[in-house]
C-alpha cells in the first residue's frame, strides 16, 4: 500500500479495477480542514485522464510493475514495436499508451519496458536523448547562447526552443521530462 502523501509522478497504482499512472501531484492545505491531495491520473490501458482528490491519510494500492530492458524497433500505423532484450519477443504498444514519449523515440534506442502481470503497459525513457535538428530558422553571425531562442523541429517531429546560433543538422541533447534544450551532444 502507498500512503497518499508518498505518491509521486510516474508511480502506477491500482484503483477501481484499473491501472493508473500519476501524472500530477498537488498537496492542498485548507485553513481549518485536513490536508488534501489532488492527483491527475492517466488510465494506462485506456489513455484518458481523470482527476481525483484524496484526504490525507488515505492509501492507494501500488501496482507491481516489472521493468525490463527493450530496444525500439519501428513504427507501423498506430503501433510502436519494441524488442525485449531478455526474451527477444516483439512487443507492440499503441500511441495512446506511450503518450508524449513518441516524440523522443529513435530506432535502436534502449528504453525500459513496463509490464504488469506479463502485459506491456508502457515505457520509461532515459532522462535525456540526443536528437538532430531537421528544420529551424536562419542563424546569424554574432548570435550567442544567451541572446534568445528560436523553434527547431527535431528528427522525431518534436519542436524545441534552441539558441539562435544552432542550425539544421546539429545534434542536441533534449530533456525527456520537460522537452527543454540541454546543450549540444
Amino acid at each position: 500500500m502507498l500512503e497518499i502523501t508518498e505518491a509521486k509522478r510516474g508511480v502506477t497504482v491500482e484503483m477501481d479495477g484499473n491501472l493508473y499512472s500519476i501524472v500530477e501531484y498537488q498537496h492542498i492545505k485548507m485553513g481549518r480542514g485536513s490536508a488534501q491531495v489532488r492527483l491527475k491520473l492517466k488510465d494506462v490501458r485506456g489513455g484518458h485522464t481523470v482527476e481525483r482528490t484524496f484526504q490525507s491519510g488515505e492509501r492507494l494500492k501500488r501496482a507491481e510493475v516489472e521493468l525490463s530492458s527493450a530496444e525500439y524497433l519501428y513504427k507501423d500505423d498506430d503501433f510502436y514495436y519494441f524488442m525485449d532484450q531478455e526474451t527477444f519477443d516483439q512487443v507492440p504498444l499503441g500511441s495512446q499508451q506511450l503518450g508524449d514519449a513518441v516524440n523522443y523515440l529513435k530506432e535502436q534506442m534502449i528504453i525500459r519496458l513496463s509490464k504488469y502481470k506479463g502485459e506491456a503497459i508502457g515505457i520509461e525513457l532515459p532522462l535525456s536523448v540526443d536528437l538532430a535538428i531537421t528544420e529551424t530558422g536562419p542563424s546569424f553571425k554574432g548570435d550567442t547562447a544567451s541572446a534568445g531562442t528560436k523553434p527547431a523541429t527535431m528528427e522525431t517531429g518534436l519542436i524545441v526552443h534552441v539558441p539562435m546560433f544552432l542550425s539544421a543538422g546539429t545534434v542536441i541533447r533534449v530533456d525527456t521530462r520537460t522537452g527543454a534544450y540541454l546543450g549540444k551532444a
